[in-house]
């Protein structure tokens, strides 16, 4: 697969109230997130889903959003400052080969890695960080846009995410996507 980040100005209609109708964000989130989380949503983009997984962790949890674009970045910042959103997210900006929160090691309750995996130059490397800032036990949510990620590319990249240490718990259904949950194993 090859990666390639979708262009900042892309993230306007990605985070468009008429997605909703297609992805709606709390039936996708609702069985994963609880308040009180501690959730990390790597290439979080202007927020289509940031917004709602602050809502759902409440006042008592966190939101960490992490993009490599500044425009996304201010986008999103600007979309949770005018929902009164902002104090329950933090936004920081990741490198293109890592996202850069290694303080959070073991501290992740969840992570949405949605439409992201294919745009990384090195899969492997987000598997294993991921792997390493989620608590033992704790899920992440991969899925992919059908559009960009074959079946087959898909499957080679479920394996690679087993290999590092999760397992596959469930293949939840989301309109438009290929999807997986996946589960931190003790190793």
């Amino acid at each position: 697969m090859a990666h390639r980040v979708c262009p900042w100005w892309l993230g306007y209609f990605l985070a468009c109230r008429l997605r909703r109708i297609v992805q709606d964000p709390i039936k996708i989130l609702g069985p994963f997130v609880q308040r009180g989380m501690t959730v990390l949503e790597p290439g979080s983009g202007m927020g289509f889903f940031t917004l709602d997984l602050a809502r759902l962790v409440g006042s008592e949890g966190r939101v960490i959003a992490v993009d490599v674009q500044p425009r996304m970045l201010n986008g999103l910042r600007r979309r949770a400052v005018k929902a009164g959103l902002l104090d329950r997210i933090s936004l920081k900006q990741a490198q293109v080969d890592r996202m850069g929160v290694d303080e959070l090691e073991g501290a992740i309750d969840f992570v949405l890695a949605f439409a992201v995996v294919h745009e990384l130059p090195d899969p492997k490397a987000f598997f294993a960080e991921s792997c390493r800032l989620l608590k033992t036990g704790s899920r992440l949510l991969f899925v992919e846009p059908r559009g960009h990620v074959r079946q087959n590319d898909f499957i080679v990249t479920l394996k690679m995410a087993e290999n590092i240490g999760y397992r596959i718990e469930s293949r939840p259904s989301i309109p438009r996507s290929r999807s997986a949950v996946l589960v931190k194993t003790n190793r």
